[in-house]
């Protein structure tokens, strides 16, 4: 049995030892009259002997143990007393720092949903993806959630899958495009580090000796796809959910060839979960699948990403160039003022009137932020035309309109339905908010308001709210196009501290590193 636990020899020694001890103490031969006491010193001697050799059996074999001790399953995670210990890597599908400094990703945010229906806090260990297993194996986590893929080893606990993707060959569209997988001969594909693409890689391989791969390791994901960009990389094997990306940020990129099948993208809890979390986890997805949870997540990283056009994202990266540094101070002012990202609000501007501060619509609306000449009046702008004040006057309605939005809801979904509400006017949105809730709709999810808005322009459906026609179907192509031309920019453009903010940062490190201001 010893052998079988992974004891070293030291311990067997030890039991055969004291077992020889208790042979000799068994077979020891009748006392005679007169032997008494010394037969009562060579007992107290076997017996010293015995205490000895069992303290050295137990403390050789604690160390030896020690591994057995961290198969034990963490305790379940409960409120107040163990928070749910995830271990996870970084990157675009899992979690990752915004510009601002937020956590954020699709397998972040979809555990955060988890551990707000435990009740419990969670703590993130974030190792590189070719140590999860092995912080997975020691205990140190209760699940590991890093877009991985089904375990080989079937002993390995993991949940239903949350997704299905493959991977996929990225060229530049410049480049002759691959249509079959033995075209791969004698070229050379790039991949990320401990990513599934390069396990994917390796074992094509197999099959295609002379197929060169190499891992990436001069920065991120995005970075690798700038140097494909720049036709420094040949050939990048990705995730095919992040196919359309790529695309929206470098636009003269194009998926090829697909590299496998779907693969399921699962959670995985080790070889000796915690029983109840097992279930309880595994319950959590199958539900998030039915519900819509896992759809309103997926909707807030990728429901905007396939909406332009590649001549639409051209168009707008040239603009970015020239356009755009004639009114970035304009922008930045708005933020100063308003708090609002100067990027989004160049982003509506962007979309209103592709930058121009002469615009003027057939209804009226004029001026770069496109604005009514009841909506100018009542912010009290002079001069629609005037690209500084359309821009300031915008960006203070565009915070109006998200402070009329119910107190119960969260960010982004907030700034997502106030653009709705700009689009169609707070009347035709609060009509559509009645309307959803008519169908049973969360009137504070984006991506159920979505839903409902392209029925305002049907009778049947305005006039059960006693309202007129709205076209809310422009309102979401709206939305979603803003959302796009937001990331293009968060990706292009840094953002902008204002002083308040600079102050605050300089505080903060002050005092993060123990500095005072003054004595």
């Amino acid at each position: 049995m010893a052998e079988r636990m992974g004891f070293e020899p030291m311990c067997q020694i030890s039991l055969t030892i004291r077992f020889r001890v208790g042979a000799v103490m068994a077979t020891s031969v009748p006392l005679r009259s007169g032997q008494d006491n010394s037969t009562k010193q060579r007992m107290r001697w076997f017996t010293t002997l015995l205490i000895v050799l069992l303290q050295v059996f137990f403390a050789g074999c604690g160390e030896q143990a020690a591994p057995l001790a961290m198969k034990r399953p963490l305790p379940f995670p409960t409120p107040a007393q163990h928070d749910l210990i995830v271990v996870t890597s970084t990157g675009p599908l899992t979690y990752y720092l915004d510009d601002k400094g937020a956590v954020v990703g699709l397998e972040h945010d979809l555990i955060e949903a988890f551990a707000q229906e435990l009740g419990v806090g969670v703590k993130f260990e974030v190792v590189p993806p070719d140590e999860i297993d092995a912080a997975l194996d020691a205990g140190k986590a209760h699940l590991a959630a890093a877009w991985l893929p089904m375990p080989a080893d079937a002993s390995e606990k993991s949940t239903p899958p949350i997704s299905q993707t493959s991977d996929v060959l990225l060229q530049h569209e410049a480049s002759l495009p691959l249509d079959d997988i033995g075209d791969l001969r004698g070229r050379t594909v790039v991949a990320m580090p401990g990513s599934r693409q390069l396990a994917t890689l390796r074992e094509l391989q197999n099959r295609i000796p002379d197929l060169q791969v190499s891992e990436y390791k001069d920065g991120d994901l995005f970075s690798l796809l700038e140097s494909l960009g720049k036709r420094e990389i040949e050939l990048v094997a990705i995730d095919s959910t992040l196919t359309q990306i790529a695309a929206q940020f470098i636009p003269s990129l194009q998926a090829t060839l697909e590299l496998n099948e779907n693969h399921p993208v699962v959670w995985r809890l080790g070889t000796h979960p915690n029983a109840e979390l097992l279930a309880r986890v595994s319950d959590f997805v199958e539900r998030a699948q039915r519900d819509g949870t896992l759809l309103k997540i997926e909707d807030r990283y990728f429901g905007h990403v396939r909406r332009l056009k590649q001549a639409d994202i051209v168009t707008f990266l040239g603009r970015i160039e020239t356009l755009l540094p004639k009114f970035r101070k304009h922008f930045q002012s708005a933020q100063t003022l308003s708090g609002i990202d100067w990027r989004l609000i160049a982003a509506v501007a962007y979309h209103e009137s592709n930058w121009d501060p002469k615009a003027t619509s057939p209804t009226g609306v004029r001026g770069i932020m496109m604005l009514t000449e009841e909506t100018a009046d009542r912010l009290g702008i002079g001069n629609r035309l005037d690209p500084r004040e359309s821009i300031i006057g915008g960006a203070r309605y565009l915070n109006l309109l998200k402070d009329m939005q119910p107190e119960d809801v969260p960010e982004p979904d907030r700034t997502w339905l106030a653009l709705a509400s700009y689009n169609i006017g707070p009347g035709n949105f609060n009509a559509a908010r009645a309307l959803a809730k008519l169908q049973g709709a969360d009137s504070a999810a984006w991506y159920e308001m979505k839903q409902i808005l392209p029925l305002m322009a049907q009778r049947k459906y305005y006039e059960l709210v006693k309202s007129g026609r709205a076209r809310g179907g422009e309102a979401v192509l709206l939305v979603e196009n803003i959302r796009a031309y937001y990331d293009i920019l968060v990706r292009n453009q840094p953002p902008y501290q204002t002083v308040s903010t600079r102050v605050e940062n300089m505080v903060g490190m002050q005092g993060s590193s123990g500095l005072k201001l003054g004595h």
